[in-house]
């Protein structure tokens, strides 16, 4: 099920599905690709407070040589790894370092090197491995300048290839700086693990009865907040319900709470109850505090909890309430990662849709979008099928991708809004994201620049096959990624269709070009 968000509009949509919840990872994940792969505390915090999961996984390398060239004359070479990750600038970001193993030319180090893994971007890494000059032996190697040390070799590779192998190791030849090859250096293994503090989470589906009404013209509608208490300051805003509509007798939708976020089962909670308003000042109905613990018991005897409010007339006490709250289901669940989907044989399908509507510009005029410059700069289009296809095409193991056009006016006069980039009616698919690109310029030869702009078709054609997939190779999830450049014509009919879709493996990246 899904996680918790914060409210939308001040609390009226506070709980998501699985589906909102990954369509929320893949808005952020499509904004984080341009802004680096580097975690963010804050932003960590702020995903958690609301029941998500981080936009990466973190990931511990561990790091092996095995037959390295020796630099010593006397003794064997005393080597030490560093790793970097490789930015778009194409500088050196220093991730981590091993420890300094001594006369030994194959190290199996025990330091590990923590990284984040962005399943969304491409992280470039570099290994280069040194050889510490004795007199630096009692120095922490952090405290080490490298320009001090012999350099040994350097290996290169993309973060997601470790991560896509069974076993999530690989080994790669040394070679000397920026890929010279000068002989034999030996190779370096990298494997790596996911770090997860836990994976358990509870699910729970709750509900309460008699709630005292705070409108005065209708029912309440009533939400649940749900907080952890700390040792020190306020408690902390972990999960929300969302808000059931002039009901005082709500029942709401199951709200998953990760180990992360209640710590413990003995952990104090504080559930609040509001009824909701729509300028954000909602009224307080009550509150109690308890633990999951407490949540589990009262689920095996199928009693309720009172809400209570503090006493008008005595301060420090506090009325207890007709209303209750009750645990109707409560479930220990252990959360899967995209890793562990990849590991067992899931694969991401890429799909693309192009906007070939007019409101694009004459592809033969400069300051069209759809403007193909022969001196190799990118249109925006363009960008987009590179960005996000390198990206999954890394997780598409045939990589042969679905590729369609839409608005625009085929060769024997009809508009189609799900046309094959390819041209052959035949066949919709194409060889890799360079076949992608290749069809799509030879398309603008083809095809004339028309409108409206229409999702619909180009959903329904994703979906269908998302829909055959299950019956024949139920490991596979598709992306479709839509690029457009403007307004939607058929929005009624895209939603329906996005419902339609709703529970299939598919997921739908619209990036709007301009």
């Amino acid at each position: 099920m899904g996680g918790c968000l914060s409210d939308v509009s001040g609390g009226k949509a506070a709980i998501a599905g699985h589906n909102l919840q990954h369509q929320s990872h893949n808005a952020a994940a499509v904004n984080s690709s341009s802004s680096g792969a580097v975690p963010n505390d804050a932003v960590d915090l702020f995903y958690r407070s609301k029941g998500l999961q981080p936009l990466y996984t973190r990931i511990e390398l561990s790091l092996s040589a095995l037959k390295l060239r020796d630099l010593d004359i006397m003794s064997k070479s005393d080597p030490m790894a560093v790793v970097y990750e490789k930015k778009k600038d194409g500088t050196l970001e220093e991730v981590g370092r091993t420890e300094v193993i001594m006369n030994n030319l194959n190290p199996m180090w025990i330091q590990k090197i923590n990284v984040a893994f962005h399943f969304e971007i491409v992280q470039p890494l570099v290994f280069r491995v040194y050889d510490v000059d004795t007199k630096y032996h009692n120095l922490s190697t952090k405290m080490l300048d490298l320009k001090d040390q012999d350099f040994i070799g350097e290996a290169n590779c993309v973060l997601s290839e470790i991560m896509t192998h069974r076993n999530r190791s690989m080994t790669l030849k040394l070679h000397g700086r920026n890929g010279h090859d000068i002989g034999y250096l030996g190779s370096i293994t990298v494997h790596a693990e996911e770090t997860v503090a836990s994976r358990m989470a509870i699910e729970m589906k709750l509900r309460s009865s008699n709630l005292d009404n705070k409108d005065h013209f209708s029912k309440s509608d009533p939400f649940l907040r749900i907080s952890r208490v700390v040792e020190a300051g306020n408690p902390i805003p972990v999960c929300k319900t969302e808000v059931v509509n002039n009901n005082l007798d709500p029942v709401w939708k199951p709200l998953c709470i990760t180990m992360q976020q209640y710590v413990s089962k003995d952990n104090p909670l504080i559930i609040e109850c509001f009824d909701f308003n729509s300028n954000g000042n909602h009224t307080f109905m009550g509150k109690l505090q308890t633990s999951i613990q407490d949540m589990e018991n009262l689920y095996k005897t199928k009693a309720g909890a009172s809400f209570v409010i503090p006493s008008s007339r005595s301060k420090g006490y506090e009325k207890i309430l007709k209303g209750k709250l009750f645990v109707d289901t409560y479930e220990e669940k252990e959360l899967y990662s995209f890793l562990d989907y990849i590991s067992i044989g899931f694969e991401l399908n890429f799909m693309v849709a192009v906007d070939f509507t007019a409101s694009n510009g004459d592809p033969r005029k400069p300051d069209s979008l759809h403007y193909i410059d022969y001196s190799g700069r990118l249109n925006a289009y363009q960008q987009a099928i590179m960005e996000v296809g390198e990206v999954i095409q890394v997780y598409d193991y045939d990589k042969r991708f679905p590729a369609w056009g839409f608005g625009g006016r085929l060769y024997n006069g009809s508009v189609s809004h799900c046309f094959n980039l390819s041209g052959n009616a035949g066949n919709f698919e194409v060889e890799g994201v360079q076949g992608i690109m290749d069809a799509y310029k030879n398309a603008l030869h083809m095809v004339s620049l028309h409108g409206p702009t229409l999702f619909g078709q180009v959903v329904n054609q994703a979906a269908e096959i998302a829909a055959q997939s299950l019956s024949t190779n139920p490991t596979k999830y598709f992306v479709l990624l839509i690029i457009t450049d403007g307004v939607l014509s058929d929005l009624q009919e895209t939603k329906d269709a996005l419902v339609r879709a709703s529970d299939l493996p598919l997921s739908i990246l619209n990036i709007v070009v301009f």
